[in-house]
């Protein structure tokens, strides 16, 4: 068996549709979870996640170990899918998770049956933190202290990704979805603000891990600390002259923009102010006019009215 580690997973659109669909359909406001296999192409590495298709899957809520996976219809809808598109194989599975439980490795080693090195891929269909909903693992052998051989998830980078097609699919989707009414300046800061909450995820996990390691609660992953030590080596010097002028001038181009749009701003409003006022003046003085001109005309007729009863009182005295 192949212990090659697959460079880069990419997750198409399609498969987080069917995936969120069929925990609708089987699954929606409980605690189980749903289980699929995945389609795709292999390149040298780099994993194409393309099609999907659920499987039956039950397991007990409190021995995880003790689950069924329904291989036949596994097998039946394999034999139909190959029909189809035969360029497609079997690259691994999905779980609906939102974190990996006992059992999967179990599965996980029955779907290697079907291909060398599998991907699982845990699929998050009930977010609750921001970023890429989905994670990738391989299972590979190792050594533990006790020099025993296990198997463990290893954790491989997962990204997601689209055809030109899916993207105008996909488009067309958050067209029906895309709030009008929000600004684009809104959207930005709102972007913002849930990037800086990702970012506080990530940094509160980095914690927690080191603190288990420094308690011994977990043992100590090189890659993990040198990740880490990778990371803080990229922060920026915040102390450097350069940096705290560059802060400055971009801070104070912000703030003369903002500066000249309130102008511009007040002076548009205090135009269209005038404009209004200038407009009312313009409306009063035409509905005075025509007040003069209907209590003159009502006058010329009242004078009329009273000439012709004087000439019929008179006709009426000869």
């Amino acid at each position: 068996m192949s212990q090659e580690v697959p460079t880069l997973v990419t997750v198409h659109p399609l498969v987080l549709l069917s995936s969120v669909d069929h925990y609708t359909r089987v699954a929606s406001d409980t605690s189980k979870r749903v289980v699929g296999i995945l389609l795709g192409t292999n390149d040298n590495g780099k994993i194409e996640v393309t099609n999907s298709y659920a499987v039956p899957f039950e397991e007990d809520r409190r021995k995880k170990d003790i689950w069924f996976f329904d291989f036949m219809y596994h097998e039946a809808m394999w034999a139909m899918y190959r029909k189809v598109n035969a360029s497609e194989k079997v690259i691994g599975w999905y779980s609906s998770g939102p974190k990996i439980v006992s059992n999967d490795l179990e599965i996980n080693e029955i779907i290697r049956k079907y291909c060398e090195q599998p991907v699982f891929v845990v699929i998050d269909v009930r977010p609750k933190e921001v970023g890429i909903p989905t994670k990738a693992y391989v299972s590979l052998n190792e050594v533990d202290e006790d020099h025993i051989a296990v198997k463990r998830f290893q954790h491989v980078p997962c990204v997601i990704g689209a055809l030109e097609a899916e993207e105008v699919g996909v488009e067309h989707l958050l067209r029906d979805i895309k709030d009008t009414n929000i600004s684009t300046l809104s959207t930005r800061i709102n972007n913002q603000i849930l990037s800086l909450k990702g970012l506080i995820t990530r940094l509160s996990e980095m914690h927690e891990y080191v603190d288990n390691v420094v308690s011994k609660k977990l043992p100590v992953n090189h890659v993990i600390i040198r990740q880490i030590q990778e990371i803080f080596n990229l922060i920026p010097n915040l102390n450097s002259p350069s940096l705290l002028k560059a802060f400055m001038v971009k801070t104070n181009d912000n703030m003369l923009a903002i500066y000249v749009a309130s102008l511009v701003r007040s002076v548009t409003t205090l135009h269209d102010l005038i404009n209004n006022k200038l407009e009312m003046a313009s409306y009063e003085s035409g509905e005075k006019k025509l007040e003069g001109k209907s209590v003159k005309k009502g006058k010329e007729e009242g004078d009329a009215e009273k000439d012709s009863e004087k000439d019929s009182a008179k006709e009426e005295k000869e």
